[in-house]
């Protein structure tokens, strides 16, 4: 089994048809904060809108600490036909004992309805199985946030229930949706 201090998160750059995963760098700060100060993008997820070019700088500093120090982090999502940053999508948790990952992901709101976050999670699911050798992938998300639920069950993962009022987020307690898929559910040429 892999451990968190031989390169498990590495990170390595991954591409498919219209993107390409790579760590984020300072030079991404703009595009981060672009789609990162849109109320609506930071709507479900764990993060307030950012109000400066200075949150996003910190953003990044903070992802590249967690790239340095190998531990569970995210890729930037670059659309490839105009190179500029749209999004992340990464590691949010893992659990050695289990082989269990939990993933993350944000998208600028331009960008949304396009299938590109599905691309970009068929391609994590794929790199997670086949590269990282993990055993079961995780993602949830907030109960009033369907479409995530929908690029999930595109790529394979199954709704396990609702976790109620799981997080507290934007000053109230919410309920998840909890969906997975395992090892022995994942099939590459179906995505």
């Amino acid at each position: 089994m892999f451990s968190l201090f031989n390169g498990f998160f590495d990170l390595a750059p991954q591409t498919t048809p219209r993107l390409l995963l790579r760590k984020m760098t300072m030079k991404d700060a703009q595009d981060i904060f672009a789609y990162s100060q849109d109320p609506e993008v930071a709507r479900h997820v764990l993060w307030d809108a950012q109000k400066s070019l200075n949150e996003a700088k910190d953003y990044i500093r903070y992802m590249r600490k967690r790239y340095f120090y190998n531990q569970p982090s995210s890729w930037g999502i670059i659309y490839q036909k105009t190179g500029r940053l749209i999004g992340t999508i990464g590691y949010m948790d893992y659990d050695e004992n289990n082989s269990t990952v939990e993933v993350g992901y944000s998208l600028s709101r331009h960008y949304w309805n396009q299938g590109l976050m599905t691309e970009a999670l068929q391609k994590v699911i794929e790199v997670s199985f086949e590269e990282l050798e993990i055993h079961r992938i995780e993602a949830q998300h907030e109960i009033d946030n369907p479409s995530s639920g929908r690029v999930m069950e595109k790529c394979g993962m199954k709704k396990e229930g609702v976790l109620r009022e799981r997080l507290y987020n934007k000053g109230k307690y919410a309920d998840m949706v909890l969906y997975s898929i395992l090892r022995n559910e994942y099939d590459r040429k179906a995505l």
